[in-house]
């Protein structure tokens, strides 16, 4: 299924360049070199990539941050199972940022009666079928991913959460809120594509496309691998990716670093 790309506005950020000065791992002049910050996110699905990923990004030092769901991977596992706390260790040692996907990835389909939001969960015991709950049961199902990231990491979720197609409302928007998450979509030009099909969108053009618009500040966003995708995204063009922004002097940063981190911050 095709996301709707939800737009974050994202002022011009250079937040990064100061942080990394501080970090052992990069050059003494990297701040100086930085023009840009591209802030990567990736959202679980069959996790399929998500050894290439990783390994990508740690070859490239860069930090990025994961939007979790308990969906069913290729292993016939889920990605929140105890089977993959290994994984996620890794990740958290390494410094990236974790929120919360819903965790039964859940779509909001419309806004119910007497206040409460019509949604229909992809995985769990109400698989593909539509259900009302009260907005405290909504914020409840975000929370459930820190719950159990806790349990198999011993870290909490950055206070982040997406919602699965970028599909919200002011309703669910608010009820996250109350409970401390603050939606993070993705930049229109950081709509990597790789749910579409790839005949019609063959991963050129997919790359071709995000290098042309990505500017300054852009959430990109793909999936730790796709179902659907006869040829993955992930192997073809993350690492060319991430290479023609650090020609071009972008640097990378976690949603920590987001200047929609520090507003959030600010009003709780």
């Amino acid at each position: 299924m095709t996301r709707h790309i939800s737009f974050l506005p994202a002022a011009a950020a250079r937040v990064l360049c100061t942080a990394l000065a501080a970090v052992a791992v990069w050059p003494a002049d990297a701040a100086e070199q930085c023009r840009g910050t591209i802030y990567l996110t990736f959202d679980t699905g069959s996790q399929s990539q998500a050894e290439l990923i990783a390994a990508t990004l740690k070859r490239h030092h860069i930090r990025a941050t994961f939007f979790l769901a308990n969906e069913k991977t290729v292993r016939g596992d889920y990605s929140l199972d105890p089977s993959w706390a290994p994984f996620w260790k890794a990740r958290v040692a390494e410094g990236h940022a974790f929120g919360s996907h819903t965790f039964d990835h859940v779509y909001y389909v419309k806004d119910g009666a007497n206040g409460n939001i019509v949604v229909k969960p992809q995985f769990g015991a109400q698989a593909g079928r539509q259900a009302s709950w009260t907005p405290d049961a909504f914020c409840d199902e975000i929370r459930r991913v820190d719950q159990r990231f806790f349990e198999l990491t011993g870290s909490r979720l950055d206070p982040i959460w997406r919602a699965p197609g970028g599909k919200t409302s002011p309703r669910t928007l608010a009820a996250a809120t109350a409970c401390g998450y603050a939606h993070v979509g993705w930049s229109p030009a950081g709509f990597s594509g790789d749910e579409l099909s790839s005949s019609a969108y063959p991963n050129a053009l997919l790359l071709k496309k995000a290098l042309a618009g990505l500017q300054d500040g852009d959430i990109f966003m793909a999936h730790m691998g796709i179902w659907s995708r006869k040829d993955p995204w992930a192997p073809a063009n993350l690492e060319p990716l991430i290479d023609a922004l650090e020609h071009r002097g972008f640097c990378f940063a976690t949603l920590r670093e987001h200047p929609i981190m520090n507003h959030h911050t600010n009003k709780k």
